[in-house]
């Protein structure tokens, strides 16, 4: 008796501890996706229910006419969400590039210092860039790219290097050496390991660098602000912050609304298509070396 007193015990007990493991999590879930949901509806409504007070929850017109205006009706607003994209895209790739062979490298090569220069590396994610913002603006002006996706997206690719080449490194510590001993006797140069056997082994912790990086890049606002004066230059942080006013201070709410939407769709589509490579980099390269 005394065992199954005990048996029924523990099943309650973990049975409490589940729900309250799902209550808790729920709560959390409808508080980060609260505001989110807010800001999509009130894309959906008419100027009147955007100013109204006590505001309300509800539309009582659903229209989409925010979303027209938005695109259609603006150029200039579909060429910085054009631009930010190609800023985002290239931002990517060249970070991948970059601290995929940086990460091999300080993996799987031994050579003078590398520990220093790995220690260096992470003592740069340290530095905020607000700093180094105005040697960066006059290293890029002397070198004619002011106003220029190219200087950008260096820079972005500056930032975002200390985390990727951490993140791929550990990633690669992960790989067993057999692989590459094996790979070798293959006849196999380091290169070819690279770019033959490896992908699809650090293809977690490629994943997690490109999930961070496009989000950064997408979502930058200081520096995009000081590099691209020239308005037709202008990407979309930028620009929802300079075409949300009209006339006389007034906001237009419902453009705004419409385009913070519009902004957080390709963030939140790509997470949901790489959610699950993602955590696998998170939880196992970065925990690693």
């Amino acid at each position: 008796m005394s065992n199954d007193v005990v048996l029924q015990f523990n099943r309650k007990r973990s049975r409490i501890t589940e729900i309250l493991f799902y209550a808790i999590n729920g709560i959390l879930v409808i508080g980060f996706l609260y505001p989110l949901a807010c800001v999509f509806i009130s894309s959906l409504k008419i100027s009147s229910d955007l100013v109204m007070t006590p505001p309300t929850w509800w539309p009582s017109i659903f229209t989409i006419n925010n979303f027209s205006e938005l695109l259609l009706s603006n150029n200039s607003m579909t060429r910085a969400i054009m631009l930010s994209g190609v800023i985002s895209l290239l931002t990517v790739v060249g970070t991948v590039i970059l601290s995929t062979l940086a990460g091999y490298g300080f993996s799987r090569f031994n050579f003078r210092g590398k520990n220093l220069f790995f220690v260096i590396v992470l003592l740069t994610m340290m530095i905020p860039f607000q700093p180094i913002l105005t040697p960066l603006f006059i290293i890029i002006t002397k070198m004619g790219l002011q106003n220029n996706i190219i200087g950008l997206v260096l820079v972005y690719i500056t930032f975002q290097l200390p985390f990727s080449v951490f993140m791929m490194r550990n990633t690669f510590d992960s790989i067993p050496r057999e692989i590459d001993e094996a790979a070798q006797l293959d006849g196999c140069s380091p290169l070819k390991i690279l770019f033959r056997v490896m992908p699809t082994m650090v293809s977690p912790g490629i994943v997690t660098v490109i999930v961070t990086t496009f989000i950064a890049a997408w979502n930058e606002f200081l520096v995009a602000l000081v590099f691209m004066t020239d308005s037709e230059n202008y990407t979309m942080p930028i620009l929802l912050f300079t075409t949300s006013s009209g006339q006389y201070g007034t906001v237009n709410w419902g453009l705004l609304q419409a385009s913070t939407t519009f902004t957080m769709l390709p963030c939140i589509i790509i997470f949901l298509f790489l959610q699950k490579h993602y955590v696998s980099g998170l939880t196992s390269g970065a925990t690693k070396g």
